[in-house]
């Protein structure tokens, strides 16, 4: 026979709304259970925070079955907000990996039963060497609970599935403690979204918080500019050369004067007294200029242009010296914005 039955009787599987009050079922059951577990935080909780913040190596979390999924999520949570951590699957460590962990670190060891064969046979190995031990488990009686440093209780009284075999309620609960370790490990070191960032380069908040006016600037011969005594006819030829819709204006040591852009041009051609050719360009030029220096964030550019509607900056050293330029374009080809 089967393990894995196909066929789904046809009233069944077209009754849409059983289906729905399943799934609110499944819902309402997880929900009371997490607030059940959330009424026990308490002083072992915040010893386990206490013993994690001073952990002078990294933190190890293992577990077997769906609490290793659920212990994998958490490593990856902890490690992504300032806590260096590791998942070890209990098996693999009894055949060598248990040289990947230290009397530095701390173990956070998922059962819920508390009597994972896997997890006992190098629980003793571990404290033997100093590794202090946080163990979550739904039995605070359990050999696991017994053995560990900090116990955090993930009980709940009832699984989701209706067979009460498939952890639902268990795992869920486990992982919301994970959680909830992990973010207030985060507020108590004062983590970051610049420091998160750093673990996420590759992300969109990483190329936000990472990316620099220096990385994405136009720079030397790209940087569109005049001296002040070129006509508008010359700035409109810079202009056209170097596509950024507007040109810096400097004096002879490279310090900008102002800046002439397309809106300006746009103004000077409604008025017929002007001679393009003859007018200089310092004229008609904007001499307060909004611009950035290179050291800024470019997401910092993306404010700038929008707080004041326009398309281009220019980007000069503190000394206002005209090193670089960019406009919107730039910064979506960034995907900054």
């Amino acid at each position: 026979m089967s393990a894995h039955p196909r066929v789904v009787p046809a009233a069944i599987a077209s009754d849409a709304e059983s289906l729905a009050r399943t799934g609110r079922r499944v819902f309402e059951i997880e929900t009371r259970s997490l607030e059940a577990v959330r009424q026990r935080i308490n002083g072992d909780f915040h010893r386990a925070c206490r013993l994690l913040l001073t952990c002078e190596g990294r933190v190890v979390v293992s577990g077997m079955g769906k609490s290793g999924h659920i212990g994998n999520k958490i490593a990856a949570t902890l490690a992504s907000t300032g806590t260096p951590s590791f998942f070890v699957h209990p098996a693999e460590a009894s055949h060598g990996d248990l040289g990947m962990i230290t009397d530095q670190d701390v173990m956070i060891a998922i059962s819920y039963s508390g009597e994972s064969d896997e997890l006992l046979t190098i629980i003793p190995v571990l404290k033997r060497q100093g590794t202090r031990l946080i163990a979550m488990t739904g039995n605070e009686r359990s050999s696991l609970a017994r053995l560990a440093d900090v116990h955090l209780d993930v009980g709940v009284e009832e699984e989701a599935c209706p067979l009460g075999l498939a952890p639902t309620s268990s795992t869920t609960a486990s992982l919301v403690m994970g959680d909830a370790l992990a973010v207030a490990l985060l507020e108590a070191r004062g983590f970051t979204a610049e420091d998160f960032a750093r673990s996420h380069p590759a992300g969109s908040l990483g190329r936000r918080l990472l990316l620099h006016i220096s990385d994405i600037m136009h720079t030397g011969d790209s940087v569109p500019r005049v001296g002040p005594s070129a006509s508008v006819a010359d700035a409109l030829v810079e202009m056209t050369r170097k596509g950024l819709g507007m040109t810096g204006i400097v004096d002879d040591a490279g310090r900008l004067l102002g800046v002439f852009t397309d809106g300006d041009l746009r103004r000077t051609l409604d008025d017929a007294a002007i001679d393009l050719r003859d007018t200089p360009v310092q004229a008609l030029m904007t001499t307060r200029a909004k611009t950035i220096t290179p050291s800024r964030l470019a997401v910092e550019a993306a404010h700038l242009m929008e707080e004041h509607t326009i398309h281009a900056l220019l980007v000069v050293e503190d000394d206002g010296t005209l090193v670089g330029a960019l406009n919107i374009h730039d910064l979506l080809r960034a995907r900054v914005v």
